[in-house]
């Protein structure tokens, strides 16, 4: 059983900390070295000095500059327990224009084995060292996750009802609504209470979370984290592409690539139309080719679980990183635009590039709920949640 409760959210006073605006930020693990610096000029506030600091020790510095904006009133407790209704809207890379609506709040942590709560990816070793080090420090949930439920027929907004006036609005494209009515708040309890929840994005905040709550038995606060839930049955909910970017020299030489990738694919030079689902696109310095696998490749993968069969990511790795490229996360980079992925060739920074169709919401459903994985990023869920819109106290000194 999923539970799912309110939480007395710390937030920014906008009368001292400024324009809500100038104070979020992207999720620590896609924000640049640029970006970073851009973001600590908006504004001495930004919360990007506490999910990303940068000195040496980042733990002992976000403790420190949580405590300060606390005692100096910039960050205040809400008067009383809440979830969050969270709306974004945003554009796509084809023009179109969305909202995503999800609740901001406090989702009890279970061991994946419990089948409450399920990861769709793999995970690395060093992000979860470098968070739960903050985590420990800081004693509070900074970063929501992003979990995903399947109600069909039953938006976000009906489930909450009326919603009053938004407690943060930056320019439309991020507005929060504190939802405070005991009863409105039981309805979505009852209601979570039977779903599953699939990690869309944090999955190394999750199971950094776990591993605090084990260190901190006895404290209630610790067995739960704070959580973005939306429901994938909404237009809203949107995965681009992660493309893979590999860092140089290559083993062989881009003729010579070629010919073992004709081995396994039919490969033309690369056309105008889009790729449709499982032709991959290999960006070398000198050519730009797609691929169709031929039936002997794709029986190659018999012996994967149906359900990642027919994942282009899984074909990639293992018919072309691993057993021609030599290739493992580790040496890869990765990005979502398609653009990117060429400049990032172009200009020397990668040898190869490629690029991949995104996986539909379908599809890592059926993976999670039969109990597979996929390779580390395998999906780019967008819009990214901002931070610092809610931060979420979990243990010392504030429990």
């Amino acid at each position: 059983m999923a539970v799912v409760r309110p939480l007395r959210g710390l937030r920014y006073d906008a009368a001292r900390a400024g324009d809500p605006g100038l104070l979020l930020a992207p999720p620590y693990d896609v924000v640049t070295p640029r970006e970073q610096a851009e973001l600590q000029a908006r504004s001495p506030y930004n919360v990007i000095r506490l999910i990303l600091p940068e000195e040496a020790d980042r733990g002992a510095a976000a403790a420190r500059t949580l405590r300060e904006w606390v005692e100096h009133g910039l960050l205040v407790p809400d008067p009383a327990p809440a979830v969050y209704l969270y709306s974004q809207r945003f554009s796509l890379p084809d023009g179109t224009s969305r909202r995503r609506d999800g609740l901001l709040c406090r989702l009890r942590l279970e061991e994946f084995s419990t089948g409450v709560v399920l990861p769709h990816e793999r995970t690395l070793p060093g992000p979860k060292a470098d968070r739960l080090s903050i985590l420990r420090a800081t004693g509070a949930n900074l970063s929501p996750i992003f979990g995903l439920y399947a109600r069909p027929g039953e938006p976000v907004r009906e489930l909450v009802g009326a919603l009053g006036e938004s407690v943060v609005d930056v320019n439309g494209w991020h507005q929060l609504w504190r939802v405070t009515d005991p009863a409105v708040i039981a309805r979505v309890e009852r209601a979570l209470a039977p779903e599953t929840i699939i990690i869309a994005d944090g999955h190394h905040r999750y199971e950094t979370a776990l591993q605090y709550r084990d260190e901190q038995r006895g404290n209630q606060g610790a067995e739960y984290v704070l959580a973005y839930l939306a429901n994938t049955e909404e237009e809203g909910v949107v995965i681009l592409p992660t493309h893979r970017l590999v860092r140089g020299p290559l083993p062989l030489a881009p003729e010579r690539l070629e010919d073992r990738l004709r081995e396994s694919f039919e490969a033309e030079p690369l056309p105008p139309e889009r790729r449709r689902a499982g032709e991959i696109d290999c960006l070398l310095a000198d050519r730009r080719l797609r691929l169709r696998p031929r039936p002997a490749t794709l029986a190659r993968l018999a012996a994967l679980p149906p359900v990642l069969r027919t994942l282009d990511v899984e074909l990639l790795h293992r018919a072309i990183l691993e057993p021609i490229l030599g290739v493992d996360a580790a040496g890869l980079e990765f990005t979502h635009d398609d653009e990117e992925a060429a400049d990032g060739v172009a200009a020397g920074r990668a040898a190869a590039a490629f690029l991949l169709n995104p996986p539909s919401i379908a599809a890592v459903r059926a993976v999670c709920l039969a109990g597979e994985l996929m390779p580390e990023k395998s999906t780019y869920f967008y819009p990214k949640l901002a931070t610092g819109l809610v931060l979420s106290p979990v243990g010392p000194p504030w429990v």
